[in-house]
């Protein structure tokens, strides 16, 4: 499903220090989480891909026909692989039900997969300088998409970035530092925290289209102290346009909010010459993504041991860290943000893309990455929702409180529709995507997650019925007591059908004269009776307790007319 053509611009060379481990080959692919925010001018659309598709060459993004739904001929065996792998609940959320129930017309078709892949062609490769004064490497676009999802006001930007012939520092170093929507914070000499002192993004001539500005401290302290929003870098708000922030001051129908941390999950693929020689602190700092060692005494792990004294058993997936089988000394590392997978490259199996790991890295394992972080990013967004229902609230104003009734009414059915098609627990029953899935899940925390937002839900939607529930009972209340103090009258005038005026001969315009005079009465009393049914009912309330003596009934009565009385 998610095979872009190979990679053919070159990668620039580097010298390796001497005896350092060598990343033959190195893809590293990220996964942004973004929010959809509502967009009032989309016209008659209501989903943000119609936008997008619309747009035409205002846009570089095209909606993907991948191999499920274009041209059966770019359909081989590792798309098959990748097929197989899951549940069938999870196939028809991955590709739908095929053109076979389509006519032939799967494209553009709402009903069939409920996830929506555009994609752009116009960055080929990226440039990147970790630190000053370092040099600079290039690494290979090998494609950039757009994931959409209907019912669902996600979006997931996917760059997959690879290059030959790197230093375990360096692919180290640019797990860390390239996948962060803004700087943290600036070193004393003005110098972006944690983040590569320089991003390009080239075009296949070689020409810059966009560069960071990560370096320019003021332009991000004064958006956040105006906007109460981060800023996002302009390499990273250049490769989502036309999307652009929902707090920037740039025009645009489709805009987006950070919903995540600002480090974009992110999934590597390590071929090296020999994974053995990776010691402890390697597998550390790859497994939890905490950059390169730095200094003489690299050799020593980022953290305490006892933080790590039960590293390889939270983090690892060691099924085939041996000397043995089709793909020898494999090691898999999760944290949940993080999905790193380390081999040897001398494997034909490991280095396969066709049927050994590195297909099953950019298929299989990316899609169960993808399902995590996608379910992950719908809770936070429902939760985030819930909230702004909560601030717009004013119990005062019958509209707002109506307004907020309808947001919460939506927001239940919208998760029951959510919880049916793309809550998953288990997503394939073969052991090793199933363990990774598990690893993800745990590691993100999707269970707790998820039963913490469908309980605030429920909670909202209970105390709504229970609104609903008392509102009745006190309209119940009123009309019994209007009811009963109406019977009185009602029994008075009907005893034995007697009229008191007997104006049944009487002219036409005398008996229309009485009828009104009857009706304004009758109205006035019956509103009269409603005003004052709240304490009518607390009298009755009194007349009812035997408890209390003649007086205190007559002090009920009078306190129907006292004012102030409730």
């Amino acid at each position: 499903m998610l095979n872009p053509p190979a990679a053919t611009m070159p990668t620039e060379a580097h010298a390796l220090p001497t005896g350092a481990p060598t990343v033959q080959h190195f893809r590293q692919a990220l996964l942004w989480p973004l929010r959809l925010m509502p967009a009032p001018h989309a016209g008659h659309h209501h989903a943000p891909w119609h936008v997008l598709r619309e747009m035409g060459d205002a846009s570089p993004w095209r909606e993907e026909v991948d191999e499920y739904t274009g041209d059966s001929s770019r359909f081989h065996e590792r798309h098959y692989n990748e097929f197989v792998s899951f549940l069938p609940y999870v196939q028809r959320f991955l590709y739908g039900e095929g053109r076979s129930r389509g006519n032939g017309e799967s494209k553009g078709n709402d009903g069939d997969s409920p996830m929506r892949i555009f994609r752009r062609h116009d960055v080929a490769a990226v440039r990147l300088v970790s630190q000053p004064g370092d040099a600079p490497v290039t690494l290979d676009v090998i494609h950039c998409d757009l994931y959409f999802f209907f019912d669902i006001d996600v979006v997931l930007l996917n760059l997959e970035v690879g290059a030959s012939n790197l230093s375990l520092a360096q692919a180290q170093d640019i797990l860390y530092r390239f996948g962060r929507a803004y700087p943290s914070g600036w070193e004393a000499d003005g110098s972006a925290l944690h983040c590569m002192a320089s991003v390009e993004w080239l075009g296949a001539d070689g020409r810059v289209l966009a560069s960071s500005d990560a370096q320019q401290r003021e332009a991000f302290l004064s958006h956040v102290a105006q906007h109460r929003a981060p800023r996002i870098a302009a390499h990273w708000a250049y490769l989502m346009q036309p999307l652009v922030s929902d707090h920037s001051e740039d025009a645009g129908v489709l805009r987006y909010r950070q919903i995540e941390y600002y480090r974009m999950p992110v999934m590597a693929y390590l071929s090296l010459d020999d994974p053995r020689r990776l010691t402890r602190d390697d597998f550390v700092r790859l497994a939890l993504v905490t950059g390169a060692g730095s200094g003489p005494s690299e050799a020593h792990l980022p953290y305490a041991d006892h933080h790590l004294a039960d590293f390889e058993h939270k983090y690892c997936y060691d099924r085939f860290w041996v000397n043995a089988g089709a793909a020898p000394n494999t090691r898999y590392l999760c944290n949940g943000h993080a999905l790193i997978v380390v081999g040897d490259a001398r494997s034909e199996f490991f280095c396969c893309r066709d049927r050994g790991v590195l297909a099953q890295f950019r298929h299989q394992h990316f899609l169960l990455f993808l399902i995590a972080h996608f379910q992950k990013a719908s809770l936070l967004m429902f939760s985030d929702q819930l909230v702004e229902a909560l601030k717009r609230l004013d119990i005062r104003s019958t509209p707002s409180v109506k307004q907020f009734k309808r947001a919460i009414r939506a927001s239940f059915e919208r998760f029951l529709r959510f919880t049916h098609r793309y809550w998953f627990h288990e997503i394939s029953e073969q052991a090793q995507v199933r363990a990774l899935s598990h690893m993800c899940a745990t590691h993100l925390g999707l269970d707790p997650l998820y039963d913490e937002v469908k309980a605030r839900i429920a909670d909202m939607n209970t105390y709504l019925d229970a609104d609903s529930l008392r509102r009745q009972a006190a309209t119940v209340v009123r009309l019994t007591v209007v009811t009963l103090f109406g019977l009185i009258g009602t029994i008075t005038t009907g005893f034995l059908g007697m009229n008191l005026l007997a104006e049944a001969e009487a002219p036409l315009w005398r008996k229309a004269v009485w009828f009104g005079v009857v009706f304004v009465a009758t109205t006035w009393l019956t509103i009269y009776t409603m005003v004052k049914s709240q304490r009518l009912s607390d009298f009755i309330d009194a007349l009812s307790n035997d408890r209390l003596g003649f007086r205190g009934k007559l002090a009920a009565l009078a306190k129907v007319w006292r004012p102030g009385a409730d």
